[in-house]
C-alpha cells in the first residue's frame, strides 16, 4: 500500500526546509524533490544527454553538470525552464513514487517548490501545504544563504510563480505562515 502524500510547497525562500526539517525531527519521511533531483541528474546518463541537447551544449562537462550555467539560461527563458523541468520531473516522481510505495508509516511528504508545474506529481498529493512568507523576507533569505543579488532572487521568484494547476484544485491545501513571528510548531501540530 502506498503511503499518504502530502506535498509542501512554496516558493523559494519561504522556508519549506525548514518545515520539513522539523517533520523530519518529529520522525516523519520527508523527499526533498531538489536534492533527489540533484542526485537523479548526477547519476544518470540519459539526462546528461538531455541536458546537453535540449538546454545547452556545454550543460555537463567531463560527466559533471555545470548547475550555474544551467541556471543561468532556466531563469531568463521560460521555454528552457520548462524543458529543465521536462528532463527531470518524471524520474523524480518515478523515484518518489517507488519511495512512498515503501514507506511503513502510511504518510510520507514530499518538498518541492514547483508542484504546480509537476503534473506527474499531481495524482500522488492528497493534500498541500503551502508555506508562505512576506517576499522582502523571503528574498533576504535567499540572498543570505545564496550570495545572489535581489535581482537574481526576484527573477527565479518570478519564474517559479505559476498559476495553480487546474488538477490540484480539488485538493486540500493548508497555510503555513513562516514570517519569522507566528510559530510554526503549533501550526504543524494542527495540521498533523
Amino acid at each position: 500500500m502506498t503511503a499518504a502524500v502530502t506535498a509542501i510547497t512554496g516558493g523559494i525562500g519561504a522556508g519549506k526546509s525548514v518545515v520539513s526539517r522539523i517533520l523530519r525531527a518529529m520522525g516523519h519521511e520527508v523527499y526533498d524533490s531538489d536534492s533527489e533531483a540533484r542526485r537523479l541528474m548526477d547519476a544518470d546518463p540519459a539526462i546528461h544527454a538531455a541536458l546537453c541537447r535540449d538546454i545547452h551544449p556545454v550543460a555537463v562537462v567531463d560527466g559533471r553538470i555545470d548547475r550555474p550555467l544551467i541556471s543561468s539560461v532556466v531563469f531568463a527563458d521560460e521555454a528552457a525552464l520548462a524543458r529543465l523541468n521536462s528532463i527531470v520531473h518524471s524520474r523524480v516522481t518515478a523515484d518518489f513514487a517507488a519511495r512512498a510505495a515503501a514507506c511503513r508509516d502510511g504518510r510520507i511528504f514530499i518538498e518541492t517548490a514547483i508542484l504546480d508545474t509537476c503534473a506527474p506529481l499531481h495524482p500522488l498529493i492528497g493534500e498541500i501545504w503551502e508555506v508562505t512568507a512576506p517576499e522582502e523576507l523571503r528574498i533576504a533569505r535567499v540572498q543570505r544563504r545564496s550570495g545572489l543579488s535581489a535581482a537574481q532572487v526576484r527573477s527565479r521568484i518570478d519564474a517559479q510563480h505559476t498559476p495553480p494547476a487546474a488538477a490540484l484544485a480539488a485538493i486540500p491545501r493548508h497555510a503555513i505562515i513562516n514570517d519569522g513571528a507566528a510559530p510554526l510548531l503549533p501550526q504543524l501540530h494542527a495540521l498533523l
